[in-house]
């Protein structure tokens, strides 16, 4: 009989927990190619993805798990990944 465990997290945690650390790329962005469509910060599993009218769109690092997503939704083209040096 084999026992099997597994763990769920609470709703919501990813919030609380920071994920950031293990990722191998990192988003960076042209904000001068940035045609503000926010697909980035509508596709993003983690809502790293912000804006503000001062800052404009910016990563949280914290949180970003490195996925790529927000390069591939970017119809300005304005994102890309580069290697995360740690």
């Amino acid at each position: 009989m084999k026992l099997r465990i597994a763990a769920i997290a609470d709703p919501g945690t990813s919030v609380v927990n920071k994920t950031g650390g293990w990722r191998t790329e990192i988003p960076r962005i042209d904000h001068n190619s940035c045609i503000r469509c926010f697909n980035c910060v509508i596709y993003c599993p983690e809502s790293a993805v912000k804006y503000s009218e001062k800052e404009g769109i910016y990563f949280d690092y914290d949180f970003c798990k490195g996925c790529g997503i927000c390069e591939n939704e970017c119809s300005g083209h304005a994102i890309y990944m580069e290697m995360e040096e740690k």
